[in-house]
Protein backbone atom coordinates (compact mmCIF):
# COMPACT_ATOMS: atom_id res chain seq x y z
CA UNK A 1 0.00 0.00 0.00
CA UNK A 2 1.44 3.35 -1.12
CA UNK A 3 0.71 6.77 0.39
CA UNK A 4 1.08 10.25 -1.03
CA UNK A 5 0.15 13.86 -0.25
CA UNK A 6 -1.98 15.99 -2.56
CA UNK A 7 -3.37 19.50 -2.19
CA UNK A 8 -6.48 19.30 -4.40
CA UNK A 9 -10.02 19.84 -3.11
CA UNK A 10 -11.82 16.61 -2.21
CA UNK A 11 -14.89 17.39 -4.31
CA UNK A 12 -12.64 17.76 -7.39
CA UNK A 13 -10.47 14.70 -6.75
CA UNK A 14 -11.26 11.60 -8.79
CA UNK A 15 -11.07 8.52 -6.62
CA UNK A 16 -12.62 5.11 -6.16
CA UNK A 17 -13.35 5.96 -2.52
CA UNK A 18 -13.36 9.16 -0.50
CA UNK A 19 -12.91 8.60 3.25
CA UNK A 20 -14.32 11.33 5.46
CA UNK A 21 -14.77 11.93 9.18
CA UNK A 22 -18.03 12.47 11.02
CA UNK A 23 -17.47 13.97 14.47
CA UNK A 24 -20.32 14.52 16.88
CA UNK A 25 -22.72 13.78 14.06
CA UNK A 26 -21.25 16.53 11.85
CA UNK A 27 -19.30 16.26 8.59
CA UNK A 28 -15.71 17.49 8.43
CA UNK A 29 -14.84 20.51 6.25
CA UNK A 30 -13.90 18.54 3.14
CA UNK A 31 -16.90 16.28 3.62
CA UNK A 32 -19.20 19.33 3.67
CA UNK A 33 -17.69 20.56 0.40
CA UNK A 34 -18.17 17.11 -1.15
CA UNK A 35 -21.73 17.05 0.17
CA UNK A 36 -22.52 20.38 -1.47
CA UNK A 37 -21.00 19.26 -4.78
CA UNK A 38 -23.04 16.06 -4.77
CA UNK A 39 -26.50 17.45 -4.04
CA UNK A 40 -26.37 16.66 -0.29
CA UNK A 41 -25.66 12.95 -0.79
CA UNK A 42 -23.65 12.73 2.43
CA UNK A 43 -26.02 14.66 4.68
CA UNK A 44 -28.96 12.65 3.39
CA UNK A 45 -27.09 9.43 4.24
CA UNK A 46 -26.45 10.77 7.73
CA UNK A 47 -30.11 11.68 8.13
CA UNK A 48 -31.11 8.03 7.77
CA UNK A 49 -29.45 7.26 11.11
CA UNK A 50 -27.58 4.30 9.62
CA UNK A 51 -24.22 5.61 10.88
CA UNK A 52 -23.95 4.90 14.60
CA UNK A 53 -22.61 7.81 16.63
CA UNK A 54 -19.69 5.86 18.10
CA UNK A 55 -16.01 5.79 17.20
CA UNK A 56 -15.31 3.32 14.42
CA UNK A 57 -18.79 3.04 12.97
CA UNK A 58 -18.75 3.15 9.15
CA UNK A 59 -21.26 3.75 6.38
CA UNK A 60 -20.52 3.29 2.67
CA UNK A 61 -22.59 5.26 0.18
CA UNK A 62 -22.53 5.54 -3.60
CA UNK A 63 -21.19 8.13 -6.01
CA UNK A 64 -20.65 11.69 -4.82
CA UNK A 65 -19.13 14.30 -7.17
CA UNK A 66 -15.77 12.92 -8.38
CA UNK A 67 -15.76 10.00 -5.94
CA UNK A 68 -17.19 6.64 -7.02
CA UNK A 69 -18.08 5.88 -3.39
CA UNK A 70 -17.75 7.58 -0.01
CA UNK A 71 -16.91 5.95 3.31
CA UNK A 72 -18.28 7.88 6.27
CA UNK A 73 -16.32 7.15 9.46
CA UNK A 74 -17.73 8.13 12.83
CA UNK A 75 -15.29 9.54 15.36
CA UNK A 76 -17.82 9.40 18.19
CA UNK A 77 -20.16 11.74 19.98
CA UNK A 78 -17.67 14.41 21.07
CA UNK A 79 -16.41 17.12 18.76
CA UNK A 80 -12.89 16.62 20.11
CA UNK A 81 -11.74 13.05 19.61
CA UNK A 82 -9.54 11.12 22.02
CA UNK A 83 -6.36 9.53 20.69
CA UNK A 84 -7.56 5.98 21.28
CA UNK A 85 -10.93 6.70 19.67
CA UNK A 86 -9.19 8.18 16.63
CA UNK A 87 -6.89 5.17 16.21
CA UNK A 88 -9.81 2.77 16.74
CA UNK A 89 -11.76 4.63 14.05
CA UNK A 90 -8.79 4.36 11.67
CA UNK A 91 -8.57 0.61 12.25
CA UNK A 92 -12.26 0.21 11.56
CA UNK A 93 -12.08 2.34 8.41
CA UNK A 94 -9.07 0.59 6.86
CA UNK A 95 -10.41 -2.83 7.79
CA UNK A 96 -13.70 -2.01 6.06
CA UNK A 97 -11.84 -0.72 3.00
CA UNK A 98 -10.39 -4.19 2.50
CA UNK A 99 -13.89 -5.51 1.85
CA UNK A 100 -14.44 -3.10 -1.05
CA UNK A 101 -13.29 -3.21 -4.66
CA UNK A 102 -11.88 0.32 -4.50
CA UNK A 103 -8.44 0.32 -6.12
CA UNK A 104 -7.46 3.66 -4.62
CA UNK A 105 -8.74 6.01 -1.94
CA UNK A 106 -8.49 9.59 -0.74
CA UNK A 107 -8.56 10.23 3.00
CA UNK A 108 -9.51 13.32 4.95
CA UNK A 109 -9.77 11.59 8.32
CA UNK A 110 -7.06 13.88 9.70
CA UNK A 111 -9.59 16.72 9.68
CA UNK A 112 -10.99 15.34 12.94
CA UNK A 113 -9.74 17.33 15.94
CA UNK A 114 -7.71 15.04 18.23
CA UNK A 115 -6.79 16.95 21.39
CA UNK A 116 -3.54 18.84 20.86
CA UNK A 117 -2.33 16.44 18.19
CA UNK A 118 -0.96 17.93 14.99
CA UNK A 119 -1.93 17.10 11.44
CA UNK A 120 1.45 15.39 11.08
CA UNK A 121 0.59 13.05 13.97
CA UNK A 122 -2.77 12.21 12.39
CA UNK A 123 -1.16 11.58 9.00
CA UNK A 124 1.42 9.29 10.58
CA UNK A 125 -1.24 7.32 12.40
CA UNK A 126 -3.14 6.72 9.16
CA UNK A 127 -0.05 5.24 7.51
CA UNK A 128 0.91 3.04 10.45
CA UNK A 129 -2.63 1.77 11.08
CA UNK A 130 -3.31 1.05 7.40
CA UNK A 131 -0.07 -0.91 7.11
CA UNK A 132 -0.85 -2.78 10.33
CA UNK A 133 -4.28 -3.79 9.02
CA UNK A 134 -2.82 -4.88 5.69
CA UNK A 135 -0.01 -7.03 7.14
CA UNK A 136 -0.11 -10.77 6.36
CA UNK A 137 2.39 -13.52 7.11
CA UNK A 138 1.68 -16.41 4.76
CA UNK A 139 5.11 -17.14 3.30
CA UNK A 140 5.13 -20.72 4.54
CA UNK A 141 1.56 -21.68 3.64
CA UNK A 142 0.96 -23.84 0.58
CA UNK A 143 -2.65 -22.63 0.40
CA UNK A 144 -2.92 -18.96 1.14
CA UNK A 145 -5.99 -16.97 2.05
CA UNK A 146 -7.46 -14.92 -0.81
CA UNK A 147 -5.62 -11.64 -1.14
CA UNK A 148 -7.52 -8.82 0.56
CA UNK A 149 -9.24 -6.37 -1.73
CA UNK A 150 -9.21 -2.66 -1.11
CA UNK A 151 -6.99 0.20 -2.21
CA UNK A 152 -3.37 -0.22 -3.21
CA UNK A 153 -2.74 3.51 -2.96
CA UNK A 154 -4.09 6.13 -0.58
CA UNK A 155 -3.89 9.88 -1.08
CA UNK A 156 -3.90 12.08 2.02
CA UNK A 157 -5.21 15.56 1.26
CA UNK A 158 -3.37 18.49 2.82
CA UNK A 159 -3.21 22.27 2.79
CA UNK A 160 -0.62 23.59 0.35
CA UNK A 161 1.30 25.40 3.13
CA UNK A 162 1.87 22.14 5.01
CA UNK A 163 2.22 19.77 2.07
CA UNK A 164 6.04 19.59 1.95
CA UNK A 165 6.48 18.90 5.67
CA UNK A 166 3.60 16.44 5.68
CA UNK A 167 5.05 14.59 2.69
CA UNK A 168 8.26 14.12 4.70
CA UNK A 169 6.26 12.88 7.68
CA UNK A 170 4.33 10.41 5.54
CA UNK A 171 7.54 9.11 3.95
CA UNK A 172 9.02 8.60 7.40
CA UNK A 173 5.90 6.78 8.55
CA UNK A 174 6.17 4.46 5.55
CA UNK A 175 9.83 3.80 6.42
CA UNK A 176 8.84 2.95 10.01
CA UNK A 177 6.12 0.65 8.69
CA UNK A 178 8.69 -1.08 6.47
CA UNK A 179 10.98 -1.53 9.46
CA UNK A 180 8.10 -2.92 11.49
CA UNK A 181 7.27 -5.35 8.69
CA UNK A 182 10.83 -6.65 8.71
CA UNK A 183 10.75 -7.08 12.49
CA UNK A 184 7.37 -8.84 12.27
CA UNK A 185 8.53 -11.18 9.52
CA UNK A 186 11.64 -12.13 11.49
CA UNK A 187 9.62 -12.75 14.62
CA UNK A 188 6.95 -14.77 12.85
CA UNK A 189 9.40 -17.05 11.05
CA UNK A 190 9.84 -20.45 12.72
CA UNK A 191 13.05 -21.07 14.66
CA UNK A 192 14.22 -23.71 12.19
CA UNK A 193 14.34 -20.90 9.60
CA UNK A 194 15.18 -17.81 11.63
CA UNK A 195 18.46 -19.02 13.12
CA UNK A 196 21.42 -16.86 14.22
CA UNK A 197 22.85 -17.35 10.73
CA UNK A 198 19.56 -16.17 9.19
CA UNK A 199 19.67 -13.00 11.29
CA UNK A 200 23.22 -12.44 10.11
CA UNK A 201 22.21 -12.84 6.48
CA UNK A 202 19.31 -10.43 7.02
CA UNK A 203 21.76 -7.84 8.34
CA UNK A 204 23.96 -8.41 5.29
CA UNK A 205 20.97 -7.87 3.00
CA UNK A 206 20.11 -4.59 4.74
CA UNK A 207 23.75 -3.56 4.31
CA UNK A 208 23.64 -4.40 0.57
CA UNK A 209 20.31 -2.66 0.01
CA UNK A 210 21.30 0.56 1.77
CA UNK A 211 25.10 0.51 1.32
CA UNK A 212 25.89 0.07 5.01
CA UNK A 213 28.83 -1.59 6.73
CA UNK A 214 28.24 -4.92 8.48
CA UNK A 215 30.48 -7.23 10.49
CA UNK A 216 29.49 -10.72 11.61
CA UNK A 217 31.71 -12.24 14.28
CA UNK A 218 31.83 -16.01 14.62
CA UNK A 219 32.51 -18.21 17.63
CA UNK A 220 36.29 -18.07 17.34
CA UNK A 221 36.26 -14.29 17.20
CA UNK A 222 33.99 -14.15 20.24
CA UNK A 223 36.33 -16.52 22.05
CA UNK A 224 39.22 -14.19 21.30
CA UNK A 225 37.17 -11.36 22.83
CA UNK A 226 36.55 -13.55 25.90
CA UNK A 227 32.77 -13.34 25.63
CA UNK A 228 32.32 -16.09 28.19
CA UNK A 229 28.69 -15.31 29.01
CA UNK A 230 27.38 -15.18 25.44
CA UNK A 231 29.24 -18.34 24.46
CA UNK A 232 28.01 -20.16 27.56
CA UNK A 233 24.40 -19.63 26.47
CA UNK A 234 25.18 -20.87 22.94
CA UNK A 235 27.01 -23.96 24.18
CA UNK A 236 23.98 -26.28 24.23
CA UNK A 237 22.94 -25.70 20.61
CA UNK A 238 24.25 -27.03 17.31
CA UNK A 239 23.47 -23.63 15.75
CA UNK A 240 26.62 -21.49 15.70
CA UNK A 241 26.33 -18.16 17.52
CA UNK A 242 26.78 -14.86 15.71
CA UNK A 243 27.60 -11.36 16.88
CA UNK A 244 26.14 -9.02 14.27
CA UNK A 245 27.35 -5.42 14.04
CA UNK A 246 25.48 -3.20 11.55
CA UNK A 247 26.72 0.36 11.05
CA UNK A 248 24.52 3.22 9.81
CA UNK A 249 26.63 6.32 9.14
CA UNK A 250 24.42 9.29 8.33
CA UNK A 251 26.57 11.92 10.04
CA UNK A 252 30.28 12.80 10.17
CA UNK A 253 32.45 10.17 11.84
CA UNK A 254 33.24 12.54 14.72
CA UNK A 255 29.63 12.31 15.89
CA UNK A 256 29.30 9.64 18.57
CA UNK A 257 26.82 6.93 17.53
CA UNK A 258 23.71 5.68 19.23
CA UNK A 259 24.18 1.99 20.01
CA UNK A 260 21.12 -0.26 19.72
CA UNK A 261 21.66 -3.70 21.23
CA UNK A 262 19.04 -6.37 20.53
CA UNK A 263 18.66 -9.71 22.27
CA UNK A 264 18.79 -12.37 19.56
CA UNK A 265 17.81 -15.66 21.19
CA UNK A 266 16.27 -17.33 18.14
CA UNK A 267 14.76 -20.04 20.30
CA UNK A 268 14.69 -20.22 24.08
CA UNK A 269 13.99 -23.64 25.54
CA UNK A 270 15.22 -22.43 28.91
CA UNK A 271 18.28 -24.65 28.59
CA UNK A 272 18.85 -27.08 31.48
CA UNK A 273 16.28 -25.04 33.46
CA UNK A 274 13.74 -26.23 30.89
CA UNK A 275 10.59 -24.19 30.32
CA UNK A 276 7.13 -25.79 30.56
CA UNK A 277 5.97 -27.27 27.26
CA UNK A 278 2.79 -25.19 27.01
CA UNK A 279 3.29 -22.21 24.70
CA UNK A 280 7.00 -22.96 24.31
CA UNK A 281 6.53 -22.41 20.57
CA UNK A 282 6.26 -18.69 21.34
CA UNK A 283 9.89 -18.70 22.41
CA UNK A 284 10.73 -18.18 18.73
CA UNK A 285 9.82 -14.55 19.53
CA UNK A 286 12.73 -14.29 21.97
CA UNK A 287 14.75 -12.65 19.20
CA UNK A 288 12.31 -9.74 18.97
CA UNK A 289 14.89 -7.32 20.37
CA UNK A 290 17.22 -8.28 17.53
CA UNK A 291 14.39 -7.92 15.02
CA UNK A 292 13.58 -4.44 16.31
CA UNK A 293 17.21 -3.33 15.95
CA UNK A 294 17.41 -4.58 12.36
CA UNK A 295 13.99 -3.11 11.57
CA UNK A 296 14.91 0.26 13.07
CA UNK A 297 18.17 0.50 11.14
CA UNK A 298 16.33 -0.40 7.96
CA UNK A 299 13.81 2.37 8.71
CA UNK A 300 16.36 5.10 9.39
CA UNK A 301 18.41 4.07 6.37
CA UNK A 302 15.34 4.55 4.20
CA UNK A 303 14.77 7.95 5.84
CA UNK A 304 18.45 8.88 5.38
CA UNK A 305 18.62 10.35 8.88
CA UNK A 306 21.65 12.49 9.69
CA UNK A 307 22.79 10.40 12.63
CA UNK A 308 25.22 7.57 13.34
CA UNK A 309 23.85 4.31 14.72
CA UNK A 310 25.51 1.00 15.44
CA UNK A 311 23.25 -2.02 15.81
CA UNK A 312 24.65 -4.90 17.84
CA UNK A 313 22.88 -8.27 17.86
CA UNK A 314 24.21 -11.14 19.97
CA UNK A 315 22.44 -14.12 18.40
CA UNK A 316 22.26 -17.73 19.53
CA UNK A 317 19.90 -20.47 20.71
CA UNK A 318 19.39 -21.52 24.34
CA UNK A 319 19.09 -25.30 24.25
CA UNK A 320 19.63 -28.24 26.65
CA UNK A 321 22.32 -30.79 25.82
CA UNK A 322 25.32 -32.50 27.32
CA UNK A 323 27.33 -29.39 26.46
CA UNK A 324 24.84 -26.89 27.89
CA UNK A 325 25.61 -24.52 30.73
CA UNK A 326 24.38 -25.83 34.09
CA UNK A 327 22.89 -24.15 37.15
CA UNK A 328 25.83 -23.61 39.45
CA UNK A 329 28.32 -22.87 36.68
CA UNK A 330 30.37 -19.69 37.09
CA UNK A 331 31.07 -17.67 33.95
CA UNK A 332 33.65 -14.99 33.25
CA UNK A 333 32.13 -12.23 31.14
CA UNK A 334 33.96 -10.10 28.59
CA UNK A 335 34.21 -7.37 31.24
CA UNK A 336 36.07 -9.75 33.55
CA UNK A 337 33.23 -9.87 36.07
CA UNK A 338 32.07 -13.32 37.12
CA UNK A 339 28.50 -14.61 37.21
CA UNK A 340 27.06 -17.57 39.07
CA UNK A 341 24.33 -19.15 36.94
CA UNK A 342 21.38 -20.03 39.17
CA UNK A 343 18.90 -20.45 36.33
CA UNK A 344 19.84 -21.08 32.70
CA UNK A 345 16.51 -19.58 31.60
CA UNK A 346 17.84 -16.15 32.62
CA UNK A 347 20.02 -16.21 29.53
CA UNK A 348 19.12 -12.95 27.83
CA UNK A 349 21.04 -10.88 30.35
CA UNK A 350 24.07 -13.13 29.82
CA UNK A 351 24.31 -12.47 26.10
CA UNK A 352 23.47 -8.78 26.55
CA UNK A 353 26.12 -8.16 29.22
CA UNK A 354 28.88 -9.16 26.80
CA UNK A 355 27.25 -7.14 24.02
CA UNK A 356 27.12 -4.07 26.29
CA UNK A 357 30.82 -4.46 27.09
CA UNK A 358 31.52 -4.82 23.36
CA UNK A 359 29.49 -1.66 22.63
CA UNK A 360 31.87 0.47 24.70
CA UNK A 361 34.49 0.29 21.91
CA UNK A 362 32.25 2.49 19.75
CA UNK A 363 32.16 5.23 22.44
CA UNK A 364 28.39 5.65 22.04
CA UNK A 365 26.57 8.82 22.97
CA UNK A 366 23.93 6.50 24.37
CA UNK A 367 23.30 2.76 24.33
CA UNK A 368 19.85 1.20 24.42
CA UNK A 369 19.35 -2.52 24.77
CA UNK A 370 16.07 -4.09 23.71
CA UNK A 371 15.07 -7.50 25.00
CA UNK A 372 12.15 -9.80 25.67
CA UNK A 373 13.85 -10.21 29.01
CA UNK A 374 11.45 -11.11 31.82
CA UNK A 375 8.01 -12.54 32.41
CA UNK A 376 8.03 -10.34 35.50
CA UNK A 377 7.73 -7.27 33.27
CA UNK A 378 4.58 -8.74 31.70
CA UNK A 379 3.11 -9.22 35.18
CA UNK A 380 4.00 -5.63 36.11
CA UNK A 381 2.90 -3.81 32.95
CA UNK A 382 0.81 -6.21 30.89
CA UNK A 383 0.85 -5.78 27.13
CA UNK A 384 0.37 -2.02 26.74
CA UNK A 385 3.68 -0.55 27.91
CA UNK A 386 7.24 -1.73 27.48
CA UNK A 387 9.38 -1.45 30.61
CA UNK A 388 11.94 1.37 30.57
CA UNK A 389 14.95 1.35 32.89
CA UNK A 390 17.62 4.05 33.00
CA UNK A 391 19.45 6.21 35.51
CA UNK A 392 19.43 9.23 33.18
CA UNK A 393 16.29 11.36 33.61
CA UNK A 394 16.79 13.24 30.34
CA UNK A 395 17.16 10.01 28.39
CA UNK A 396 14.06 8.59 30.05
CA UNK A 397 12.11 11.70 29.07
CA UNK A 398 13.26 11.35 25.44
CA UNK A 399 12.21 7.71 25.19
CA UNK A 400 8.89 8.26 26.96
CA UNK A 401 8.05 11.15 24.62
CA UNK A 402 9.07 9.18 21.53
CA UNK A 403 6.88 6.24 22.50
CA UNK A 404 3.90 8.45 23.23
CA UNK A 405 4.31 10.27 19.92
CA UNK A 406 4.01 7.08 17.85
CA UNK A 407 1.63 5.03 19.98
CA UNK A 408 4.40 2.67 21.14
CA UNK A 409 4.49 3.59 24.84
CA UNK A 410 6.87 2.61 27.60
CA UNK A 411 6.72 3.10 31.36
CA UNK A 412 9.68 4.02 33.52
CA UNK A 413 10.55 1.43 36.16
CA UNK A 414 12.84 1.79 39.21
CA UNK A 415 16.54 1.07 39.14
CA UNK A 416 17.47 1.84 42.76
CA UNK A 417 20.71 0.50 44.20
CA UNK A 418 18.79 -1.35 46.91
CA UNK A 419 17.71 -3.93 44.31
CA UNK A 420 21.35 -4.77 43.56
CA UNK A 421 21.50 -6.58 46.90
CA UNK A 422 19.35 -9.37 45.48
CA UNK A 423 22.09 -10.29 42.99
CA UNK A 424 24.68 -11.15 45.64
CA UNK A 425 26.45 -14.50 45.26
CA UNK A 426 28.72 -16.23 47.78
CA UNK A 427 30.83 -17.68 44.96
CA UNK A 428 30.98 -15.04 42.19
CA UNK A 429 30.73 -11.30 41.65
CA UNK A 430 26.99 -11.69 41.10
CA UNK A 431 24.23 -14.19 40.43
CA UNK A 432 22.27 -14.12 37.19
CA UNK A 433 18.91 -13.92 39.00
CA UNK A 434 17.72 -12.15 42.12
CA UNK A 435 14.69 -14.20 43.11
CA UNK A 436 10.99 -13.76 42.34
CA UNK A 437 10.59 -10.30 43.85
CA UNK A 438 11.03 -7.44 41.35
CA UNK A 439 12.35 -9.81 38.68
CA UNK A 440 12.28 -7.24 35.87
CA UNK A 441 14.10 -4.71 38.07
CA UNK A 442 16.87 -7.05 39.17
CA UNK A 443 17.40 -8.13 35.54
CA UNK A 444 17.91 -4.46 34.63
CA UNK A 445 20.18 -4.02 37.65
CA UNK A 446 22.30 -6.91 36.36
CA UNK A 447 22.68 -5.21 32.97
CA UNK A 448 23.48 -1.85 34.56
CA UNK A 449 26.72 -3.33 35.92
CA UNK A 450 27.96 -3.59 32.33
CA UNK A 451 26.85 -0.12 31.19
CA UNK A 452 28.81 2.22 33.42
CA UNK A 453 30.90 3.81 30.66
CA UNK A 454 28.03 5.49 28.77
CA UNK A 455 24.47 6.72 29.09
CA UNK A 456 22.27 3.62 28.93
CA UNK A 457 18.65 2.54 28.84
CA UNK A 458 17.07 -0.90 28.85
CA UNK A 459 13.72 -1.69 27.22
CA UNK A 460 12.03 -4.87 28.41
CA UNK A 461 9.57 -5.71 25.62
CA UNK A 462 8.48 -9.15 26.85
CA UNK A 463 4.88 -7.99 27.06
CA UNK A 464 4.73 -5.92 23.88
CA UNK A 465 6.86 -7.62 21.20
CA UNK A 466 4.26 -10.25 20.29
CA UNK A 467 0.66 -11.27 20.83
CA UNK A 468 -0.58 -14.68 21.95
CA UNK A 469 -3.83 -16.48 21.31
CA UNK A 470 -5.98 -16.20 18.21
CA UNK A 471 -4.03 -13.18 16.94
CA UNK A 472 -0.62 -14.71 17.68
CA UNK A 473 2.22 -12.90 16.00
CA UNK A 474 4.92 -10.28 16.23
CA UNK A 475 3.84 -6.67 16.78
CA UNK A 476 6.98 -5.03 15.36
CA UNK A 477 7.41 -3.03 18.57
CA UNK A 478 9.44 -1.09 19.58
CA UNK A 479 10.56 -0.13 16.05
CA UNK A 480 8.27 2.97 16.10
CA UNK A 481 9.59 4.13 19.48
CA UNK A 482 13.24 3.66 18.52
CA UNK A 483 12.77 5.26 15.10
CA UNK A 484 11.05 8.30 16.60
CA UNK A 485 13.77 8.60 19.24
CA UNK A 486 16.43 8.67 16.51
CA UNK A 487 14.42 11.15 14.42
CA UNK A 488 14.30 13.50 17.42
CA UNK A 489 18.10 13.24 17.79
CA UNK A 490 18.90 13.80 14.11
CA UNK A 491 19.27 17.35 12.81
CA UNK A 492 16.99 18.54 10.01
Amino acid sequence: MQFSIKTSALEKTRTACAIVAVTGGELSASARALDAASGNALSEALATGDLANKAGATLLIGEAAAAQRVLLVSMGEEREVGEKAFVDALRSAFRFLQTTAAGDAVSCLHEAAVGQRSTAWKMRQQVLVAREIGYRFEQLKTKREPAPRGPKSIVLLADRAESASLATEVARAEAIANGMQLAKDLGNLPPNVCTPSYLAETARKIARDFKLKVDVLDQKQMESLKMGALLAVARGSTQPPKLIVLHYSGAPARQAPVALIGKGITFDSGGISLKPGADMDEMKFDMSGAGSVLGTIRAIAEMKLKINVVGIVPACENMPSGHATRPGDILTTMSGQTVEVLNTDAEGRLILCDALTFAARFKPAVAIDIATLTGACVIALGHANSGLFTRQDALAAELLAAGKEVGDPCWRMPLDDEYQEQLKSPFADMANIGGRAAGAVTAACFLSRYAKDFDWAHLDVAGTAWKSGQNKGSTGRPVPLLSRFLISRAPG
